[in-house]
């Protein structure tokens, strides 16, 4: 059976099923991030997940999902600030 070797913030190398992690891959990037929480300690990880890596965990059977990038900004969010721009008193709340 295939196993993953990783690294805990706190316990250092560990390894892990395919099962124990799951992948969030950014939607049109083809990277992403990994999730576990380490076998050892028990804690939640996040690690960085470049094209290689998501190859790998892919084809190992990690499950995944798709999710927004964070750093790209939403209509919602352009409208919303749009509405605060109109609201009139947003220098008094910059200011403030």
């Amino acid at each position: 059976m295939t196993t993953i070797r990783t690294t805990c913030t706190t316990c250092g190398e560990v390894e892990l099923m395919p099962g124990e992690l799951s992948l969030e891959l950014t939607a049109l990037s083809g990277t992403g991030a990994y999730l576990f929480a380490c076998p050892t300690c028990g804690d939640s990880q996040r690690r960085p997940a470049n094209h290689r890596v998501v190859s790998i965990l892919l084809a190992t059977g990690v499950s995944y999902q798709v999710v927004d990038d964070p750093d790209r900004i939403t209509e919602s969010e352009i409208a919303r600030f749009s509405a605060s721009l109109d609201s009139g008193n947003w220098i008094d709340q910059l200011l403030g």
